[in-house]
C-alpha cells in the first residue's frame, strides 16, 4: 500500500518482501509487513504453523517457537522496512547481524499464534551500511520477546 499524499509505500505484501530479502523457506519468517513508517518503525506479522521445521526438534510433543528464530523474524522486519523506504527492491541486499543485545523472553510461541513484530530504528540513516534496532514480538498484546540488534546492510 501507499501513501496517495506522498507515493510512500506503507506496507509489503511477501512478493515485495522476497524482492528486498534474499531469506526463503524455510528461513523466511516474515509473511507481511502491515505498517511502514519511512525508516522509522515497522510492524510486521508471522502466522506461525505447524509445518516448519524447527518444529520437529524444537520439542518433539511441545512445539515452541526457538527465540533465536523470533529475534530473526524482528530483524527480517527491519530489513523490509529500511529496503522498502529506500526503494531497494530488486537490488540483491544481504543483511548481516553484527549484534545481539538485551535479549528477553516472555511467552512461548506456538503454532497457530500470529506473531507482531514491532521495530524501531535506534540508530542509521539512508546511505549508511550500519543500522541500529528495537524490537519487540508479541502475541495478542502480549509480549513474547525483546531485544535490540545490529545489522550491516550491504548492496551486492
Amino acid at each position: 500500500m501507499t501513501t496517495p499524499a506522498t507515493g510512500t509505500q506503507t506496507s509489503a505484501d511477501i512478493q515485495l518482501i522476497q524482492r528486498i530479502i534474499p531469506h526463503r523457506y524455510p528461513f523466511l519468517l516474515v509473511d507481511k509487513v502491515v505498517e511502514i513508517d519511512g525508516t522509522s518503525s515497522a510492524k510486521g506479522l508471522k502466522n506461525v504453523t505447524m509445518n516448519e521445521p524447527h518444529f520437529q526438534g524444537h520439542f518433539p510433543g511441545l512445539p515452541i517457537m526457538p527465540g533465536v528464530t523470533i529475534i530473526e523474524a524482528m530483524a527480517q522486519t527491519a530489513a523490509v522496512m529500511v529496503g522498502v523506504s529506500l526503494e531497494m527492491a530488486d537490488q540483491n541486499m544481504k543483511v548481516y547481524f553484527m549484534a545481539i543485545d538485551k535479549a528477553k523472553f516472555r511467552r512461548k510461541v506456538v503454532p497457530g499464534d500470529v506473531l507482531e513484530m514491532q521495530v524501531e530504528t535506534l540508530r542509521g540513516k539512508p546511505g549508511g551500511k550500519v543500522w541500529r534496532f528495537g524490537g519487540v514480538a508479541s502475541v495478542g498484546g502480549e509480549m513474547a520477546a525483546e531485544c535490540e540488534f545490529t545489522a550491516m546492510m550491504d548492496l551486492g
